[in-house]
């Protein structure tokens, strides 16, 4: 999502998959399709880990793989858990930081098994929906121009689509971390 935000923003797509933080950004924004990365609850792969609890913590890393979870980082820790741990940003290697008052955002697969190896995990789609109610969306399918209201329709189409295979597309992965 994040060179497709580049491109959508230098012009040189009209449609793409974007994270939502880079919205501001944007001249002209519309939201294309019924369908994004998002999440109503727990997502497992997008978590602050640490080896205390949060209102512990003096410092916070802020994974640099993923701006719009960064953001929600920052809300959630402001506005839900209300602490005053710095928010840092990381560089590659941050995630041998976490320990003592130091925690860690951490996002996507990275994430898998982390669960068992720290006491503290605070996963952010599920602190968003208990703090707001609502779904959280990570990425959407955004373009920079007005598209044909018949090419939405197809392309909302193709896009769902693949929701009618995804019993096969799970059976298919051989990783399952989550079972």
């Amino acid at each position: 999502p994040s060179i497709c935000a580049e491109k959508l923003r230098s012009g040189q797509a009209e449609l793409g998959l974007v994270p939502v933080a880079i919205l501001p950004e944007l001249t002209q924004a519309y939201i294309v399709s019924d369908y994004c990365i998002g999440a109503e609850g727990a997502v497992k792969t997008v978590c602050i880990y640490a080896e205390k609890p949060l209102e512990e913590l003096k410092t916070i890393y802020l994974d640099y793989h993923s701006r719009t979870s960064v953001e929600l980082a920052r809300i959630l820790v402001r506005e839900y858990w209300k602490v005053g741990a710095e928010l840092l940003p990381a560089k590659p290697g941050f995630e041998n930081k976490i320990q003592g008052e130091t925690g860690a955002l951490l996002i996507g697969d990275r994430t898998m098994g982390l669960e068992s190896k720290y006491p503290y995990v605070y996963d952010l789609g599920e602190a968003w929906l208990q703090h707001t109610g609502l779904p959280f969306v990570f990425a959407a399918w955004v373009s920079n121009t007005q598209l044909d209201s018949a090419f939405i329709e197809k392309f909302n189409a193709a896009t769902g689509a693949g929701f009618d295979f995804l019993d096969k597309i799970v059976a298919q992965n051989p990783y399952k971390p989550f079972d």
